[in-house]
């Protein structure tokens, strides 16, 4: 990748290798007319109905995150003016790992996807798209709680531990989100993803850490109310960026529960209105819920649960021991004692180990490509853990350089080597390398033989945190940095640039007002060339019904609209919406 591009955005610049590796250029020119005129079309609808029910100043706050409500945000405006804020902007393709997602919010990055939605999915779309993310996302950032809570939530949500299933899961759902965003896909390839993903989502078993963050995510930063159950106002950018369900939801069908801990125990379907959702009355309380399930996490409980949690996964994780060291890979052993003692533990297959999130030199998965093992637990009779021996200690316990040992745990385990190396950090030792080396457990299983190599025992009393991923992601994923480059060229045939052509003039001639003579033309072409069109003529009747001219041609038009509106279910409820807009303008929206 030749030049990263940080929109001279501090919190931008700061990202680690292993995130950048998603962002792709936003190229703005490739927004057409008609995707200008979505997003118009769909901010002025919010604004109009969001100014009654959001809970903060929705135009203050698009200001405040550099967006208008006439324009696609550009990514360099939006970095401009989120940066004062402490925040930063950059575009992905669709959607991203959703570990990586919450990571680029501990960074206090936004993530936006940098395309926008076709008109024929106006209204909701289940590809995340630049609306969405912008216009849901960004207006609350400004609120100093708020983005507490969602930087917090990113640096807890980031060590969640997943199930085997939730991988699927994301896969199944970001290839169903392609299917049905891209333009000539067969049914029955759509109808096929769809079963497919039915049936992993009905089929998830015991919910995750992950699964269940996503719950609370879902009901806070998605689908969330503030206030009180009688009169709650609406902060989750779900229902801030659809305007067919932040209507609906403040209907009393739609059950108004507090939210807590509880919470947790509420599934969401994507694919359906809400049943219920949860008011909370302050965004301090969504930390507290946080911090209440984070206690309950493996990355804070550790242990041999945790270390289960890590092997139920099958991808990376990390278990870190009581002396700092972190051993990461694809954990798929552990020993465990009668009072549920980790004694005991296994990866398979490329490994790592680290001290603080660094890996440690020479110990990469290239090194550790077969998988690390090593016991955990106090060396028996010890008064105290062995990470906490001082020198006179260890060479009584006789871990001396180039002599002989011999070590047995309280589990029963014993090694037996040559001691190579001994390696300390914050005076803890946290590794002794052993060559000819034998390890035999209570029971004469033989864990380890010195035709292997070099064993590297690891040190500490106990496993005290397992996450999700390596301890040090940039050493140890594979980082494609995906090229800027690429961009996605639709070509577009004759007729759809003719009317990407309409659109633009009619655009032109609304912000200049000049050349208004033309609109008459405008319209009779996009009656008799772009009968499945409705948004251009609507913008046409917006010019002609403001400025008060043209009554003629402003009925032609109200009446071609309503006709369409009945003929076309699916255009129906757009139809009514825009006209709606237009007939009850909101003051604000011409001053802005």
């Amino acid at each position: 990748m030749s030049h990263f591009n940080d929109f001279n955005n501090a919190q931008v610049a700061k990202l680690p290798r292993h995130l950048k590796q998603f962002i792709v250029a936003q190229n703005y020119e490739k927004y057409t007319p008609i995707d200008q005129a979505v997003w118009r079309y769909v901010m002025r609808q919010n604004y109009s109905y969001l100014k009654n029910v959001a809970y903060y100043p929705y135009i203050k706050g698009l200001q405040r995150a550099g967006l208008s409500i006439e324009y696609i945000p550009d990514l360099q405006t939006m970095n401009d003016n989120l940066g004062k804020i402490g925040w930063g902007a950059v575009t992905v393709d669709g959607f991203i790992p959703p570990a990586a997602f919450m990571e680029y919010q501990a960074y206090r990055v936004l993530v936006i996807a940098a395309d926008i939605r076709q008109i024929n999915h106006i209204e909701y779309t289940p590809a995340p798209d630049i609306i969405h993310e912008s216009a849901g996302h960004a207006p609350i950032i400004a609120d100093t709680d708020y983005n507490n809570y969602l930087s917090y939530f990113g640096s807890i949500g980031a060590k969640a531990m997943f199930s085997e299933k939730d991988f699927e899961l994301y896969e199944a759902i970001r290839k169903l989100s392609i299917l049905k965003e891209a333009v000539d896909t067969d049914e029955l390839q759509i109808a096929k993803a769809e079963k497919e993903l039915r049936y992993i989502s009905e089929n998830m078993g015991e919910p995750s850490e992950m699964a269940l963050l996503g719950r609370l995510h879902w009901w806070t930063v998605e689908y969330g109310l503030i206030g009180t159950l009688e009169n709650p106002k609406i902060y989750g950018a779900g229902l801030l960026s659809s305007i067919g369900e932040s209507a609906s939801c403040m209907q009393s069908d739609v059950k108004k529960l507090w939210y807590n801990i509880d919470t947790i125990n509420y599934s969401y379907d994507i694919t359906k209105p809400q049943p219920q959702l949860f008011v909370t009355e302050t965004f301090q309380n969504l930390i507290d819920v946080l911090e209440q399930f984070a206690n309950t996490m493996a990355f804070r409980v550790g242990g041999a649960e945790s270390v289960m949690k890590a092997i139920a996964c099958k991808n990376v994780a990390t278990a870190v021991y009581s002396s700092g060291l972190q051993v990461s890979g694809v954990f798929t052993d552990i020993g465990i004692n009668a009072d549920d003692e980790v004694t005991f533990i296994k990866t398979t297959g490329p490994s790592a180990l680290a001290f603080n999130g660094k890996q440690l030199p020479g110990h990469g998965k290239n090194y550790h490509k077969d998988g690390f093992s090593s016991p955990v637990g106090r060396l028996k009779d010890a008064s105290k853990p062995l990470e906490n021996f001082n020198n006179e200690e260890l060479k009584a316990a006789g871990i001396i350089l180039e002599n002989n040992a011999e070590l047995v745990f309280e589990s029963g385990i014993k090694v037996m080597g040559n001691v190579n190396e001994i390696l300390k950090e914050n005076d803890q030792l946290i590794l002794v390398t052993f060559i000819d080396c034998t390890v035999i457990e209570g029971n004469g299983n033989v864990l380890f033989k010195p035709e292997w190599g070099v064993y590297d025992m690891a040190v500490g009393e106990k496993i005290v945190s397992v996450f999700n991923g390596a301890a040090d992601k940039d050493a140890f994923e594979e980082i494609t940095l995906i090229s800027q480059e690429k961009t996605h060229k639709i070509t577009y045939d004759e007729k759809t640039l003719k009317l990407h052509a309409l659109y633009k003039k009619v655009r032109e001639i609304r912000e200049s007002g000049e050349n208004l003579a033309q609109l008459p033309e405008i319209f009779n072409r996009l009656k008799n060339n772009h009968r499945h069109d409705w948004l251009c003529a609507l913008e046409i009747l917006e010019i002609v019904h403001h400025k008060k001219i043209y009554h003629q041609l402003e009925r032609e038009i109200q009446i071609y609209l309503e006709l369409k509106a009945a003929r076309e279910p699916d255009h129906n409820k757009l139809i009514n919406d825009g006209l709606y807009v237009i007939k009850n303008p909101v003051s604000q929206l011409i001053v802005e």
